[in-house]
């Protein structure tokens, strides 16, 4: 922002009470050494007062007004007003509309070039300009996220800045839709990584002198210890909607932590949205069966819990007893018994206690041992319908990962009624995605497939490409949706379990009863425009 007259700027920002002399004599020292830096943003940089105040201070003090400019500001797509070009030129963004009026943010508003130039283009398009001014940083940080670019260099200085800096990071990843947050101590600098629909994107570097605040700040906020510099698990518990789970680890340029954002109070997807193929009744065929067990299989990250509470949430009735044993309980839903494990206890002395609790449905967050599986089974035979999780590779594995624990095949095929498997693909952003052909490879590719399972894909299909926009964050991808396979035990597939066939026998009966693996649920996805080959081949290497 340009501040032609800084002293003055600087005098007037002190009698209205907003700095103190001493920030503004640290500021000055600080422009010495980076005279290309203006005042204003000097001391946003530096941290020494609230934000909002300083910039509508500066605002009125230069005749126009100031805001901050962040995700909730911002109630517009730019680039249906100016181009990304002017934009960046005039470092100049649209952010509201209303009954023909446009405000647009500059970094300058003595510019008056700049602003001259993107009013006669908002004019001709019938809006008339309201201009605003903000920090330049803020201007310069969402015109990179809007060209491409996701990163962003933080360097700040002061204790009291590292606090904002952390909650700057936290804030920003859930504003988008992270569902871990990476701060990784590198050589020379702080790397700072979001996991957003299941990839990683750099978010902003902070400099390496900045590490140990860093540091000591999430240690106090996770509640772990400030001396210990070994691995440590924490929790966050100061965003009223998110549980914050925390994790340490030393390396060798330091501690890194992740976190791992949950919201509290999150909404229940139906399984459909989630991508559950098939329709209700064929739903209901695969689960609420008595004296029965299902289980969801995948790898870590997959959205197995997720899914399982989707189930969970089309079986909740009021005459139905519902309890759930989880670590950590994820989300809350109205009218369950919610149990959290914590050092104190297990799931197989949870589930112990559960079973004197009356339920007819019990939620088992994951079969880890034997001795859970084995109790587990027993709720099944008992009369109760259980549900849970395992880390297998596909649904008919979750037979072979039940006989590794030491469960027997007769419990096993007696108990098991349905084995459910998925992955998680990015699902094509609707905004921007563009229609084509499939090309001849694609073609060939999908023929295998059919003819290897047995299915005819509609080849003649449209399908999309990934482009990028805003609303996506340039990636092309918005969301995640479920590729899913049931197995369901059928007779047949009983008697392949109870002889102790191998998993390959198995899945041959099972594909002679109807069973179609991930793939077939996959390319479907494809041909419905949900998600691409490229997403499809990242998760189960078709091609």
């Amino acid at each position: 922002m340009e501040i032609k007259k800084r002293q003055p700027i600087g005098v007037e920002l002190v009698k209205r009470g907003v700095v103190t002399e001493n920030d503004i004599s640290k500021a000055l020292d600080y422009q010495r050494e980076n005279p290309n830096k203006k005042l204003g943003d000097i001391l946003y940089f530096l941290g020494v007062t609230d934000n909002k105040k300083l910039i509508e201070a500066i605002g009125d003090i230069i005749g126009t007004k100031g805001i901050i400019l962040d995700g909730r500001t911002i109630k517009v797509k730019l680039t249906d007003y100016i181009s990304l070009d002017v934009a960046k030129a005039n470092k100049a963004i649209p952010f509201e509309v209303s009954s023909g009026k446009i405000k647009v943010c500059f970094a300058n508003t003595v510019n008056s070039k700049a602003m001259d130039t993107v009013r006669l283009l908002l004019l001709n398009k019938g809006l008339v300009m309201d201009s605003y001014i903000t920090f330049e940083s803020d201007i310069d940080r969402i015109l990179k996220s809007l060209g491409g670019s996701a990163t962003s260099n933080l360097n700040v200085s002061g204790s009291d800045t590292v606090t904002s800096l952390v909650d700057s990071i936290i804030k920003t990843g859930m504003e988008r839709r992270a569902s871990d947050i990476h701060i990784e101590p590198l050589k020379d600098k702080v790397r700072v990584r979001y996991r957003i629909d299941g990839e990683l994107f750099t978010a902003a570097n902070v400099s390496k002198d900045k590490q140990q605040q860093i540091i000591g700040r999430l240690k106090a906020i996770s509640n772990m210890h400030q001396e210990k510099q070994e691995s440590q698990d924490g929790r966050i518990l100061l965003y009223d909607d998110y549980n914050i789970r925390v994790s340490s680890q030393p390396n060798i340029y330091g501690e890194k932590f992740v976190l791992r954002l949950l919201k509290k109070d999150a909404d229940i997807r139906n399984i459909f949205e989630l991508g559950f193929p098939g329709t209700e009744e064929d739903l209901k065929k695969s689960i609420n069966k008595k004296n029965s067990i299902t289980i969801m299989a995948a790898p870590t990250g997959e959205g197995k819990t997720t899914s399982l509470y989707s189930i969970i949430d089309f079986l909740n009735r009021p005459e139905i007893n519902i309890t759930t044993i989880e670590d950590p309980v994820e989300i809350r839903i109205d009218g369950l018994n919610q149990i959290e494990i914590d050092a104190k206890s297990s799931f197989s002395g949870s589930l112990r206690t559960v079973l004197r609790q009356d339920p007819d449905i019990i939620l088992v967050g994951e079969i880890r041992d034997r001795e859970t599986g084995e109790i587990a089974i027993q709720a099944g035979q008992t009369g109760h319908y259980v549900l849970s999780t395992i880390h297998t590779i596909d649904s008919v594995e979750v037979i072979t990962r039940l006989r590794k624990m030491g469960l027997s095949d007769y419990d096993i095929s007696s108990t098991l009624a349905t084995a459910i498997s998925q992955r998680l693909v990015r699902k094509l952003c609707p905004e921007c995605r563009q229609e084509r052909e499939f090309n001849e490879e694609e073609k060939r590719i999908i023929d295998l497939i059919g003819k290897k399972y047995n299915v005819n894909f509609d080849l003649n299909a449209k399908t999309y490409t990934a482009v990028g926009c805003k609303h996506c964050n340039n990636t092309g991808y918005y969301d995640r949706i479920g590729v899913f396979e049931i197995l369901n035990i059928t007779d047949e597939v009983k008697s392949e379990i109870v002889n102790g066939k191998s998993s390959m026998e198995i899945r041959a009966k099972a594909l002679e009863q109807g069973y179609k693996p991930l793939v077939v649920d996959g390319i479907n996805k494809v041909i419905q425009g949900r998600t691409t080959l490229e997403e499809l081949n990242k998760k189960l290497l078709i091609f």
